[in-house]
């Protein structure tokens, strides 16, 4: 690790000794949720298993939470997905091409350490428009024995060495090992604006060659971000973050998107991509990354944030911003993705209490809340103390804040011909709705002046379950 890189950490590592404390008072921390330090927190990076922990890397600004300044990376780890330690700053912008940020990325663990591939970007002076000219998005690589301090750090991939019908913008490499090759993925966005995938290929993890582009016959979208491609159950999957997708109906509700093609064929070569269909409906979910557990699930962890959007955070002002999905079990059911909490986070379940209902019903809940509802007719209505309303209705299933502290958030709406199941995980600042069982997701940051009652109208059983917080140790 170079000098540049190690003072970084270090002066980063005093900030957070002098902001933890503080942010730590702020009712708005979240209990069962990843959050930042201090400041600014954005994508998941590198998420993996590697000797015996969850490895969970993020982008990370620590001076300011309004989301300016340097971008490193945080990093977080877990033998549990419960118990989890805030290690130092492992990325630094402290190179020739990443002077301007250590933008996101993927690992690849061996036998010869954990392998992390991120892209290093570089903002030229001048009179640029940083999409044609003026940006240099790289392709580096960090080499870590023990996961915690980088060891090596070195330049792959230049924007000469993409295809030449490429703006400046090529990032997010996620990397893989298949059929004894490497392959990695790249987004991109083409000098017509059109959003594609780049497939390279590598015999020893350093030489890369571009064997292939996935893309959609008509425009979809200017940019495809934080691109991953997986095998879920015998399916092959495209999972990327499209720019640029005109909002039509219930779907592309946000600024931005984020979603998966089911491929067919192969990736290397002659593809076809099936219908998208978006990872998540609600007002906070982007950049999803997913991994490999030791135990052969796929788990995937996405930003609980949104670039660029018109709602805001009250957390700014207290020095903090953003945090992560829980961790989220990926299975395919032959025509769609299934999405379901981790079981791990069922040991954080505390008291019970158990309830029928036939017209309206109120309750009370603590800090955090893991809800079961079972409905049993066309409609239901769910009040969240006095910000959020769930209104299930005609095929339509509705999330609505209402409270001052809204945020600019009004409602998003997922298409349902028949509810069956509604869980809702609660936590002091978020939401995450699973519907049926997990065939569609809506998740949102949420601040309600008070948040202790439950009421639901309409009839079916709900379960709720208090939640613990997560263990987290901060190394301070």
């Amino acid at each position: 690790m170079n000098s540049l890189n190690q003072d970084l950490c270090q002066i980063v590592s005093r900030v957070e000794v002098a902001d933890i404390p503080k942010a730590n008072q702020d009712p708005y921390r979240m209990r069962f949720h990843l959050m930042p330090p201090t400041g600014w927190m954005n994508d998941p990076n590198g998420l993996c298993w590697y000797q015996g922990n969850y490895h969970v890397y993020f982008q990370y600004r620590p001076f300011q939470a309004d989301g300016s300044g340097a971008v490193f990376w945080g990093h977080y780890t877990s033998p549990d997905l419960l118990n989890w330690t805030q290690q130092p700053v492992f990325l630094t912008p402290s190179e020739t091409w990443n002077l301007h940020g250590v933008y996101s990325g993927s690992a690849l663990p061996t036998d010869d350490g954990l392998y992390l591939y991120y892209t290093g970007n570089v903002k030229h002076p001048g009179n640029h428009d940083y999409i044609h000219t003026g940006r240099g998005h790289n392709t580096g690589l960090a080499i870590t024995q023990d996961g915690i301090k980088v060891d090596s750090n070195q330049l792959l991939l230049q924007n000469k060495d993409y295809p030449a019908d490429l703006t400046c913008h090529v990032r997010d490499p996620k990397v893989w090992e298949q059929d004894g090759r490497y392959y990695m993925v790249l987004g991109a966005r083409t000098k017509d604006d059109r959003g594609e995938i780049l497939v390279y290929e590598s015999a020893d993890k350093l030489k890369w060659t571009h064997i292939n582009t996935i893309t959609t016959p008509q425009v979809f979208g200017y940019m495809w971000e934080c691109p991953d491609l997986f095998v879920l159950d015998g399916q092959c999957i495209v999972s990327m973050s499209p720019q640029g997708v005109t909002q039509s109906g219930n779907h592309y509700q946000n600024i931005y998107s984020c979603g998966y093609f089911p491929l067919y064929g192969d990736f290397r070569g002659a593809y076809t991509l099936g219908e998208f269909r978006e990872s998540d409906l609600g007002f906070d979910y982007y950049a999803p990354q997913s991994f490999e557990a030791p135990d052969g699930r796929r788990i995937v962890i996405g930003w609980m944030g949104m670039p660029d959007a018109d709602y805001t955070n009250p957390t700014v002002e207290r020095g903090w911003q953003h945090g992560m999905s829980v961790p989220r079990e990926l299975r395919w059911n032959g025509e769609q993705i299934i999405t379901v909490p981790v079981r791990e986070l069922e040991k954080l379940r505390g008291e019970r209490k158990e309830l029928t209902f036939a017209g309206k019903i109120s309750c009370e809940r603590k800090e955090g809340a893991d809800i079961c509802i079972t409905n049993e007719s066309d409609s239901l209505e769910i009040m969240l103390g006095d910000d959020a309303e769930i209104v299930y209705r005609c095929g339509l299933l509705t999330l609505k804040h209402t409270g001052i502290n809204a945020c600019g958030r009004t409602k998003r709406v997922a298409e349902v011909e028949k509810l069956r199941k509604l869980r809702i995980l609660i936590d002091t600042s978020s939401l995450e709705l699973f519907i049926n069982d997990g065939e569609q997701v809506m998740t949102s940051r949420w601040y309600p002046e008070h948040a202790d009652t439950i009421e639901l109208s309409g009839q079916g059983a709900v379960t709720i379950y208090d939640m613990k917080a997560l263990e987290i140790t901060y190394l301070i």
